[in-house]
């Protein structure tokens, strides 16, 4: 199982949200990436980065960042926030990210998704954001009029190998993941899914190692590393060194 230590980027600087809302922020270190360099120096195989002002403005703004992060760590990095057009996604995978997560126009554009999966493959992962079960779009502001599963087993059809589950009610409140809810989407979509919202300890991450089977393939951790409440060297010693695995 991957962990994926969380990198949320505003107005320059590392953050995180509470609820994915922008009036509940707090700013953990002014460079974004040297906070890649420490979780790199921890163990981390992967990382998890969000332009959160390219999911507010619909396009990528803070690419300087993100392409010295992507050059600063010799480890896969993938992005999500604002990603709407091919020519967006052709520019971040040629400055250097690994994967790019399309959220917004997996509900409002489904033939782009297809486009983009064409031709990139495994390189494009959608994320689907929901909200008491309905995916929500644009900086998860907006209901998007669509179950989340439904969303999961449209999106399969639609070529894309992974999916990132968010449960917005639990992101960024240490209040646990919702396991039930990413394994059910798993199992529905027929593709790998990553969890994301909620990890407050390692006893949820455990939780969602529980379900690997059932196509569960890893979890974002953000606050609780920032806070200190999850260690991510011990949390990958946790779970028996299955997490320096990339898929």
């Amino acid at each position: 199982m991957i962990l994926f230590p969380a990198i949320d980027i505003r107005g320059g600087k590392c953050v995180r949200l509470t609820e994915g809302r922008f009036d509940a922020e707090t700013v953990f270190a002014d460079n974004p990436a040297d906070m890649a360099k420490r979780w790199v120096k921890e163990g981390a195989a992967y990382l998890h980065v969000v332009d959160l002002d390219g999911a507010l403005a619909g396009k990528t703004v803070n690419f300087d960042i993100i392409k010295t992060i992507a050059r600063t760590v010799d480890i896969p990095i993938q992005l999500g926030g604002g990603i709407r057009t091919l020519e967006n996604i052709k520019m971040l995978l040629e400055a250097g990210v690994s994967r790019v997560i399309l959220g917004s126009v997996a509900v409002k554009q489904p033939e782009l998704v297809k486009a983009a999966c064409a031709k990139y493959q495994d390189q494009v992962v959608v994320g689907i954001d929901a909200r008491d079960g309905q995916a929500a779009v644009e900086g998860w502001g907006v209901a998007g009029g669509i179950g989340a599963e439904d969303l999961a087993v449209r999106m399969a059809q639609a070529g894309v190998a992974r999916i990132i589950y968010t449960d917005i009610s639990r992101d960024g409140t240490l209040s646990g993941v919702n396991v039930a809810a990413t394994k059910a989407m798993a199992k529905a979509a027929g593709i790998p899914v990553i969890a994301s919202g909620g990890v407050s300890s390692l006893n949820d991450i455990l939780a969602v190692q529980a379900v690997e089977a059932d196509g569960v393939e890893g979890v974002i951790v953000g606050k609780a590393l920032y806070t200190g409440a999850v260690s991510l060297p011990e949390a990958l010693k946790a779970v028996q060194g299955e997490g320096s695995s990339v898929h």
